[in-house]
């Protein structure tokens, strides 16, 4: 049994590191922090808690956050919930961005590590089970993406960012599965494209011109894209997760975001209510 297995359970890393003063959440409602940004009345991370609390497969969670003393109450509250379950849950110091968190918590805990973010507010344990339980055999890693037909079905009018490519165009949906130890190397990738994200010229020749005006063309499919990041993370591979569930591709990242997955709870609610 590998690190980041638990018994039959899997590892998870809840990614909730600040953006600090510059983010447009912590702007608008003036928390201290964006994890603990009420959803409906219920802090974001608690809501994602409960989800990974839910789902048969997960055994153990860490959080990653800068300061681990801001969520102590909530994690305090979330112990107590859970009982006499036994799902273990830490916290983890968060690095200066997303990648080298990632990175840190791949460090400590092992693999298989399941990976999402504090702000996938909307996330419920049928999504987590179905990624999980869709592995593609010999990934190294994989990312869970949702058709643009699934988003719009599930959420129509919303505005999301889609990866286009020849076949299909698709949405993140904040999961991520680092199968093996080689995984390191596809984050070490991450951290470049990070450190280069203000510097296009740059960005264009690390992925490549070939296969970056591919992109732009059209011309790209979903498998040269994967396996292009997997050749340039040193020969890993890299696999993407077909996901049904069109909702699984929205975050809490914006205002206007907030209000959409508030919406979409109070229809939820509101449809629960009403049923005989």
């Amino acid at each position: 049994m590998s690190a980041g297995e638990t018994g039959t359970g899997v590892t998870v890393l809840v990614l909730a590191g600040s953006r600090g003063p510059d983010d447009p959440l912590t702007r608008a409602t003036g928390l201290r922090h964006k994890a603990l940004l009420p959803v409906a009345g219920v802090p974001m991370l608690l809501r994602v808690l409960r989800a990974l609390a839910a789902t048969p497969e997960v055994a153990r969670i860490a959080v990653c956050i800068e300061d681990p003393t801001l969520i102590a109450g909530l994690l305090a509250d979330f112990r107590r919930e859970l009982g006499a379950r036994a799902l273990s849950v830490e916290t983890l110091n968060a690095a200066i961005s997303p990648s080298r968190s990632a990175a840190a918590g791949l460090a400590q805990l092992g693999t298989p590590l399941l990976v999402t973010t504090a702000d996938h507010a909307l996330l419920q344990p049928a999504w987590v089970s179905h990624f999980l339980n869709n592995q593609p055999a010999g990934a190294t890693a994989t990312v869970a993406l949702a058709r643009a037909e699934a988003v719009l079905r599930d959420v129509p009018g919303t505005q999301r960012t889609f990866l286009r490519f020849a076949d299909g165009a698709y949405s993140a949906c904040n999961l991520f599965y680092l199968a093996r130890p080689e995984a390191a190397q596809l984050l070490q990738l991450w951290q470049q494209v990070e450190a280069l994200r203000k510097q296009p010229v740059k960005m264009l020749r690390l992925l490549g011109l070939r296969y970056a005006l591919g992109y732009r063309c059209g011309w790209l499919r979903l498998a040269q894209a994967t396996r292009r990041l997997g050749l340039l993370a040193g020969g890993v591979t890299v696999a993407a997760v077909d996901m049904p569930y069109g909702r699984a591709a929205v975050d809490v990242d914006k205002p206007s975001d907030l209000e959409l997955v508030e919406r979409l709870l109070a229809d939820d609610a509101g449809a629960t209510s009403a049923s005989p």
